[in-house]
């Protein structure tokens, strides 16, 4: 006979608290449960700021900035989400994509916030094979860059 699986207190990627028989409070791990599941589940930010914003709606999300302040402080390069009143903050993991909805861009998550920058559209001129080529390669490297293409 098999082992029983043995959890521990949260899922070791996102911290999602697990529920235990006898356990006190359990709408609290619950709630706190759904919460940072509401936030990581086809996660979209309303910007990236370095300050939390002054008007704000229960749900939104924003990146957290290189230099936070206030009450995003210590919490550069996570998720910050407005839910019940106050900011639930996620800290994100490789291979997390999420959408800006300011810029409407795709940022990925690879041991850093990544994004794909646009290429130069190639202009006329005596040598538009080589411009093509550039260009090419500038939307290449943005593709791998937004994870959309493979590094190799």
């Amino acid at each position: 006979m098999a082992d029983p699986i043995s959890f521990t207190s949260a899922t070791p990627r996102y911290g999602i608290p697990f529920l235990f028989a006898g356990q006190a409070q359990k709408e609290f791990f619950v709630n706190e449960a759904h919460a940072l599941i509401d936030l990581l589940l086809h996660p979209a930010i309303q910007n990236e700021s370095d300050a939390p914003p002054e008007n704000r709606e229960e749900g939104q999300c924003w990146l957290v900035g290189s230099n936070p302040t206030g009450e995003w402080s210590g919490h550069e390069g996570k998720l910050a989400g407005w839910i019940s009143g106050s900011w639930i903050f996620v800290a994100p993991q490789d291979g997390v994509r999420l959408v800006d909805l300011s810029s409407n861009q795709f940022i990925f998550f690879s041991n850093g916030w990544q994004r794909a920058d646009t290429p130069a559209i190639p202009s006329g001129g005596q040598i538009v094979d080589a411009e093509a080529r550039e260009a090419i390669g500038h939307l290449i490297q943005s593709l791998r860059s937004a994870g959309i293409l493979s590094a190799s």
